[in-house]
């Protein structure tokens, strides 16, 4: 059984969130959850926060234990991007592109 969970409108650019989504595709929730506990990067921190809901959704939901849970599929779209001004030389201006991320992560369970 799969269950899937969604941050939407995440304030982080989907090219760094990518990376650490590679890092937990087809490991144990837990697993994925010590990894993204221990990574470096700030997107891991809202990963962390998918994956943990995907879990409690399949634990409230549909009555899965939580260590049978795997991480099926994670992937990152990009959202919505804010556009700012900044000033240049010679009263120019170029356009600043605030990148927002939709994160998917779907968990599956026996």
């Amino acid at each position: 059984m799969e269950v899937k969970a969604v941050a939407r409108y995440v304030r982080i650019s989907p090219r760094k969130v990518r990376p650490v989504m590679a890092l937990i595709k087809g490991k144990a929730v837990d697993e994925a959850l010590a990894v993204l506990r221990f990574s470096p990067n700030r997107a891991s921190r809202e990963v962390a926060k998918v994956v943990k809901s995907a879990a409690a959704n399949a634990e409230n939901n549909l009555e899965l234990a939580r260590t049978t849970l795997t991480v099926a599929r994670a992937y990152v779209d990009s959202g919505p991007s804010q556009r700012r001004m900044q000033a240049r030389a010679r009263g120019r201006a170029d356009v600043i592109k605030k990148r927002s991320s939709h994160i998917t992560v779907v968990v599956q369970g026996e």
